[in-house]
């Protein structure tokens, strides 16, 4: 039988709705609009596009969008000014700088300038150490939106036995604290794992995030297993052209999973509805209101 596909568009879509009636609900009770300020060094073709997807995403669950786009050659200390005036802004409730940075700034340096309470991308290491030790954190967004479709597809995820591949600050690690938090029993696997097949073939859960074009094929997969597949690749096709692929081999794998993320229309879109959903997040907490259920862990 083949593997259901779970159909990251459409639940990114459910997320925007929910984080809409939120957002409105923050306006007619308590008179607030959540406010998202992203920030882009450089002129990277990649980034713009995303950021003006966010912006756009953003304004259309009502909630205050804000852009600044500066210069490659941006000075360390302007961005960090600039950085401290959002930190400052009441109006402000999610700071996301976007990445990668030009080489001449320091990633780290930039991320942890950012207030932890507005750092809705969750990479702060605060909001690392608070994920790390179970505390409420703001949560990396594609991690948290992994989460959310493998809650929505098994219920309880409690006992199953669940495989990262990929062990980076921005996936691997998060996503492997948060399915820890959830009571899987959680492998980190990387390329230095021995035996790997085998490794991921114990897996009720496999979460794939390795950055290589389809990786993993069908035989690795447990009968059944449910496959989230963070990789974006663009490969040539035979015929000319490029297209889009994933770290798992799609084809091979659903024909044995029980459950598959395509790429594209898997993981990419629930990315940008978890950060509208860690900016509403962020607003609640920073004016003494619940966190909105079923948006956050």
């Amino acid at each position: 039988m083949a593997a259901t596909v779970i159909d990251g568009k459409a639940f990114a879509a459910r997320v925007r709705g929910q984080v809409a009636t939120h957002v409105a609900a923050l306006k007619a009770d308590h008179g607030i609009t959540p406010g998202l300020a992203v920030v882009l060094v450089g002129e990277d073709p990649a980034s713009e596009v995303y950021v003006r997807s966010k912006g756009k995403m953003t304004l259309e669950v009502g909630m205050k969008s804000v852009e600044h786009k500066l210069d490659a050659e941006t000075a360390e200390a302007d961005l960090l000014a600039l950085i401290h005036q959002l930190n400052n802004d009441p109006e402000i409730h999610g700071i996301l700088v976007q990445l990668p940075l030009p080489d001449h700034l320091d990633e780290d340096l930039v991320i942890n300038s950012i207030d932890p309470a507005k750092d809705v991308d969750g990479f702060h290491i605060s909001n690392v150490g608070l994920l790390g030790t179970g505390q409420d954190s703001m949560v990396p967004c594609t991690p948290l939106g992994c989460l959310m479709m493998l809650r929505d597809h098994h219920g309880s995820l409690s006992g199953l036995n669940a495989v990262v591949i990929g062990r980076s600050n921005i996936v691997g690690k998060p996503m492997a604290q948060l399915l820890l938090g959830d009571s899987c029993t959680v492998t980190i696997a990387h390329s230095r794992t021995k035996d790997l097949p085998d490794v991921v073939r114990r897996a009720d859960i496999v979460v794939a995030a390795v950055g290589r074009a389809q990786m993993v094929p069908g035989d690795w997969i447990k009968p059944g297993a449910t496959v989230i597949d963070v990789g974006i690749n663009r490969i040539e096709k035979p015929e000319g052209g490029t297209r889009l692929v994933g770290d798992v081999d799609y084809d091979s794998c659903a024909a044995v999973a029980g459950a598959i993320t395509p790429v594209p229309g898997g993981v990419g879109p629930m990315t940008i509805a978890c950060l509208l959903a860690n900016t509403v997040t962020a607003c609640c907490r920073a004016n003494g209101l619940p966190a909105p259920e079923g948006l956050t862990v």
